[in-house]
Parts: C-alpha cells; sequence; structure tokens
C-alpha cells in the first residue's frame, strides 16, 4: 500500500518465503527487492546469498552485444530485529541497505529510490552499532589482496572510504571536506572500483575488516 502510492516505484511481485524470493530474482529480475531476515524454506541472509550467486551483481558483468545482461536486484533487508550478527551477515551476503520495520514509511520510499541509484542504505541506529561493534573487533586479517586495493587508494580517497564507513552521505561528505557534489560521486565510483566493492555497503564492510578503521 505505501509503495502503491508512489508514482515510481512499480510493485511486480511478491512471495510468502525464501525460496519465492529466489524464483522472483530468477524470473522477474526485480531492480529492488525487500526481503525479511526471518522467512520459511530459506531466511533472508541465505535467499540473499542464492539470489547473488544466481545472478551478477549490478555493473559487474558486461552485456552482451544487442542484449542486456541479466543482474541481481539490489536488496533491502527489512527487519524487526536489530541484531548486531544480522547486519553483519546482511553486509557479506551482498545486500545494499538494512532498515527497520518500524521505519518511517516516506523514509522506507527513499530507501528505495537511494538503493535503485546504486547507493547503500543503512538506518542510523544500524550504522552506529556497526561502528561500535567493529571498534571492539581485533582486525580479521583481511588478506593480502584487500591489502593491496587499499594500497591503490589515494590520500583523499581514503578519507572519503572513512566518510563512508561512518555512515556520511554524499552530501555530508561533500559539507565535511569542502568539495563539489559530483566530485564526492567521482571519488566513490574510482573507491568501489580499486575495491572490487559492488556498492557503498561492501565498502563499508571492507573498511572495518581491514582495520582501516581501527
Amino acid at each position: 500500500m505505501i509503495l502503491d502510492q508512489a508514482d515510481d516505484i512499480e510493485v511486480v511481485a511478491t512471495g510468502p518465503d525464501g525460496g519465492a524470493a529466489v524464483r522472483i530474482a530468477r524470473e522477474v529480475r526485480p531492480d529492488v527487492m525487500l526481503i525479511d531476515i526471518r522467512m520459511p524454506i530459506l531466511d533472508g541472509i541465505a535467499a540473499t546469498e542464492q539470489i547473488s550467486a544466481d545472478l551478477p551483481q549490478p555493473g559487474r558483468v558486461p552485456a552482451s552485444p544487442g542484449r542486456s545482461a541479466p543482474q541481481a536486484p539490489r536488496i533491502i533487508i527489512l527487519t524487526t530485529f536489530e541484531l548486531d550478527e544480522y547486519v553483519f551477515q546482511a553486509l557479506r551476503a551482498g545486500v545494499s541497505g538494512f532498515l527497520l520495520k518500524r521505519t518511517e514509511p516516506q523514509r522506507l520510499v527513499e530507501a528505495i529510490r537511494v538503493v535503485a541509484q546504486g547507493e547503500a542504505l543503512l538506518s542510523p541506529s544500524v550504522t552506529r552499532r556497526l561502528i561500535d561493534e567493529f571498534s571492539r573487533r581485533p582486525a580479521s586479517g583481511a588478506g593480502g589482496d584487500v591489502s593491496e586495493r587499499l594500497a591503490g587508494l589515494t590520500e583523499r580517497e581514503r578519507e572519503v572510504l572513512l566518510c563512508i564507513a561512518r555512515g556520511l552521505s554524499n552530501q555530508e561528505l561533500a559539507e565535511q571536506l569542502f568539495i563539489a557534489d559530483n566530485t564526492v560521486k567521482t571519488h566513490v565510483k574510482r573507491i568501489l572500483t580499486k575495491l572490487g566493492a559492488r556498492d557503498r555497503a561492501q565498502a563499508i564492510v571492507i573498511a572495518y575488516e581491514s582495520g582501516l578503521m581501527s
């Protein structure tokens, strides 16, 4: 009912469980999916992992001449649960957004628009818990590959990545670093390319697990 009121959003399918979510992703290929954490058949994280494995991530696989490459939808986890482990598992599984069901309707609509444009989105409370948890953890030893990718970032790109990991939006990032919005977008695009990250959510995981945020 909430989404039907938005002129630029069309609900193309719904399903009762995680198995249906995987089938919808394969057959309907929506741009964005809202998936609950706790569902029958497959939970939200397992469904996300299966969807990500079945279809290439947006922007990662070029289309064949004259044809559009099938791509995995961008996934927002929508749940009543705010447990840390759900957040970590969901981000690693490949979600682009994580919102609580108590999120205001307009915020949900805006979240779908943001994720559809290729951004990642976490609720402020989830971002705070992510930061608090990783600040207590030792670096996980991200491995030489990740270290090499981080080493490839310029000093400014590292600054931008740190801001992304703190949950700043592009506008907030531009204000803090005194740079233009278009410059921010350029930096973010280059960071994702150098890190081999699908979107900001994956970049955040890399930043924390590599120890960059310690």
